[in-house]
């Protein structure tokens, strides 16, 4: 794509529709170019909800692609599954599971290349292997394909919805049932391109929560997903008024010492993940007891000492009874 290009607005519209329109790219990516300053209308930057008028011009400068070869790096992960075709490791908060400008290192692809095994190509060497993804501040279990056969059956499995991933999330406030459904679509925001919203332009998103513990300022959920959004558990909790504790981005990030939780830490952690393998079809079920910030923050939370002396409070709890 040329670095520069000039038009002139034939028919007036939002200038994010006019950009996508004019380059052939998605909307979304002519949002960064405008809220990045590169999109300029009679010479000033506007906002994508912008409506110049028809013959304004307007001028796009491309930035230059930033490329960058994905080193292999000797980092500590947790392995808890691996064979000729997957792995299945517990991610560490913290850790951002793939390259991207701002993170080219440290992340989980780094270290999942740095153990010299074969990865299935993901679409791109920055997503080598990956069949789903957490978010940076959020821990647990995560399936990572090894070959390209693999990939496409665990992918088509997730867009099935035939892999069960059920998260443990604390978050502020009382539910008003033990079991809630939240069923609303998912997008990017419109005011602020880093956070995710319910009332946009998305995609489907489904998630039911079940209550398993209230304490005096908290839920103990179980959450299960029933599509793969970004930010989906969390943007679905602040959608009716019960964010994720430790959640900046959406509402759940005050009150830290109260519940013992370090800085940059939301209480949510892929702790139950099933499915069948993409060769054997054996069923495979996989749980990922809370690590030790999680442990300590629901002590704290649940007054409840005798947690900490069982090997996983989350069965103590009753997260892996279904149906009970």
């Amino acid at each position: 794509m040329d670095p520069t290009h000039r038009f002139a607005v034939e028919e007036p519209a939002r200038l994010d529709v006019l950009v996508g329109r004019l380059l052939g790219i998605s909307r979304t990516q002519a949002a960064t170019l405008i809220a990045g300053g590169r999109v300029l209308v009679s010479g000033r930057a506007q906002r994508a909800s912008f409506v110049p008028d028809a013959g304004a011009p307007v001028e796009v400068t491309i930035p230059p692609v930033e490329s960058r070869e994905i080193v292999a790096e000797s980092l500590p992960i947790s392995v808890v599954f691996e064979d000729d075709e997957i792995l299945v490791v517990d991610k560490a908060a913290g850790m951002v599971v793939h390259p991207a400008p701002g993170n080219w290192t440290g992340t989980l692809v780094n270290a999942l290349k740095g153990r010299g095994q074969p990865l299935a190509a993901g679409g791109s060497e920055e997503r080598a292997g990956l069949v789903h993804r957490l978010d940076k501040d959020t821990s647990g279990l995560m399936i990572v394909a090894k070959t390209d056969r693999s990939h496409r059956i665990l992918s088509k499995a997730i867009a099935d919805r035939r892999i069960t991933r059920r998260y443990a999330a604390l978050c502020w406030g009382h539910l008003s049932d033990d079991d809630v459904i939240v069923d609303k679509v998912v997008g990017r925001s419109t005011s602020d391109r880093r956070k995710m919203a319910v009332d946009v332009p998305g995609r489907a998103a489904r998630t039911d929560f079940h209550r398993l513990a209230r304490f005096l300022s908290t839920d103990l959920l179980r959450a299960h997903l029933h599509s793969g959004r970004t930010h989906q558990i969390r943007i679905h909790l602040a959608s009716i008024g019960h964010p994720v504790v430790g959640d900046d981005t959406y509402g759940g990030g005050g009150a830290r010492r109260l519940v013992a939780l370090p800085p940059k830490r939301q209480f949510l952690h892929a702790a139950w993940l099933c499915f069948r393998h993409p060769t054997t079809e054996e069923e495979l079920d996989f749980r990922a007891p809370l690590p030790a910030d999680l442990r300590e923050s629901l002590v704290t939370v649940s007054e409840m000492p005798e947690i900490i002396a069982h090997p996983d409070p989350l069965e103590y709890l009753g997260f892996y009874r279904v149906g009970d």
